[in-house]
This record gives C-alpha cells, structure tokens and sequence, in this order.
C-alpha cells in the first residue's frame, strides 16, 4: 500500500536523508570538497538509517523500492570511496539525485511484510541478490563514466572522469566480475534451498534471472576470449542489468503496484 510505512521515525529519516541528498545535488558546483564530503557523509548515513528500519524495524518490510534503493546506497558507497582516491570523479549530482529519488520511492512503497515465519535462509538470498544488484549497477556506473571519457577523447575534449580511462575498465569488469560470482551464488541458493525459501520456480524473476546470469557469462567469456571492450561490452553489460532489473524489481514492481498483490 502506498505510503504504509510513510509514517513515524521511518519518514522522518527518509525525508531528512532526500533532502540531504537534493542540497548535495543542488550545490554540486558551488560546494568545496570538505563541505561535499561532510554533506554526502550526511545523506549516506541517513539513508542507511532508512534502509536499517524499513528490513528491521517494528514491521520489517522489502519489494522493489527498498530494492533500488539499497542498491543505490551501495553504488554510493563505491562512489564515496573511490571519490577518496580521485577527488575528481564526476557524476556528484547524478548520484545524489539518484539516491534521494530511491529514498522517497521507499517511503511511498515500503514493500511488503516479511513474515517471521520466513525461512532462516531468506535474510541471506536477499542479501545475495541486492549485493549482486548493487556490484552490476556500480560496474554499469562505471561504464557510463568509460564511454564519457572515450568520446570526450575522440572529441579531443578533457573527460574530467578523474579516473584513467584503462581504470575505469578494469574497475568496470571487475564488479562485472563480483557481480557474476554472488548472482551465481544467489541462484545456487535459491536451488539448494528452494524448499525451505519456496522461492524457486520457472517464473518471471528465475527466467529474467537466469537471462541475466547468461548475459554476464557472455560478457567474461568475451573478455577473457576475445578481448570484448567498448562499446560491445558495454551493451551486453547494459543488456545483462537490465535483464536483472526486471527479474526482481519488475516482477515485484508488477505484483505490488499493478496488481497489488502480496507476494
């Protein structure tokens, strides 16, 4: 239901932390570097906070928004710390508007209940495909950021990436790479425990899933066979995140808002 958990201790921190992340965006030319970190530390923090009490306060909840927006926390994160080592690195403001949008999309739906009579090894199949969710989408980021940079250089412009541009691939297929190995992970769980989850069966979110793990498995195989680079790789990574979009966030985004169905 829209806004079931827009209430209480819950909104306060999603609205603090969206509009943490909305000053951060708004200012993102006029801030020096200390005050953007302070305030990127703020909204980080904050929204942390927002993710801690809607998995773990008094009705625990998860569906597609709380999804989008864990993942854009942990892109963040990895922005955050890579900011560290090039204070340079562009797409501030991008970020920023990104992660205030997923907070508040959290807010208005907060997903549904999750049942305490779950399986034990639900918590950890969660995990594992957010984490997944959220190592793609920083390889995509990072993608984004190589093909700037390449047409910034054909174009004989400066890139301002801040990163070089053999880093920024490699960057981009090693989360590719992290990422393989915990959606792997996430669908072996999902087999060996399928009984106990009940969350192993030929529908949307398996066949986008398995969609998804085929496309990256194209993609390290085309690097590590054919030197894949540019823009082929980028398109079958593109091509492989979205598919993974939809397994979780689509299908669920379809029961829950479409249909408005609990599970």
């Amino acid at each position: 239901m829209i806004l079931a958990n827009g209430s209480g201790v819950g909104a306060v921190l999603a609205v603090a932390a969206a509009g943490a992340y909305a000053a951060l965006a708004a200012a993102a030319g006029r801030l020096d570097q200390r005050s953007a970190r302070w305030v990127l530390l703020l909204a980080w923090v904050l929204h942390a906070c927002v993710i801690a009490w809607t998995i773990l306060g008094d009705t625990p909840r998860f569906g597609f928004a709380p999804a989008l927006s864990v993942t854009a926390w942990l892109v963040l994160t990895v922005y955050a710390i890579e900011r560290e080592l090039f204070p340079q690195l562009p797409a501030r403001w991008a970020l920023a508007g990104l992660g205030g949008a997923t907070v508040l999309l959290a807010l208005a739906f907060p997903g549904t209940p999750l049942h305490v009579s779950a399986s034990p090894w639900l918590p950890l199949h969660l995990a594992l495909g957010v984490a997944s969710y959220g190592l793609f989408a920083a390889a995509a980021v990072h993608a984004w950021l190589m093909r700037r940079a390449e047409r910034s250089i054909r174009q004989a412009t400066d890139p301002h990436t801040g990163i070089p541009l053999l880093t920024l691939e490699r960057l981009t297929f090693r989360f590719a790479a992290a990422g393989f190995v915990v959606l792997s992970a996430t669908l072996l769980a999902g087999a060996v425990f399928r009984e106990s989850l009940g969350a192993w069966r030929w529908d949307h979110k398996t066949v986008f899933s398995v969609m998804a793990w085929v496309a990256f498995a194209m993609l390290l195989l085309g690097r590590a066979r054919f030197g894949w680079r540019g823009r082929t790789a980028v398109r079958v990574l593109y091509t492989g995140s979205l598919l993974l979009l939809l397994a979780y966030v689509g299908s669920r985004f379809v029961l829950e808002v479409l249909l408005h169905r609990v599970a």
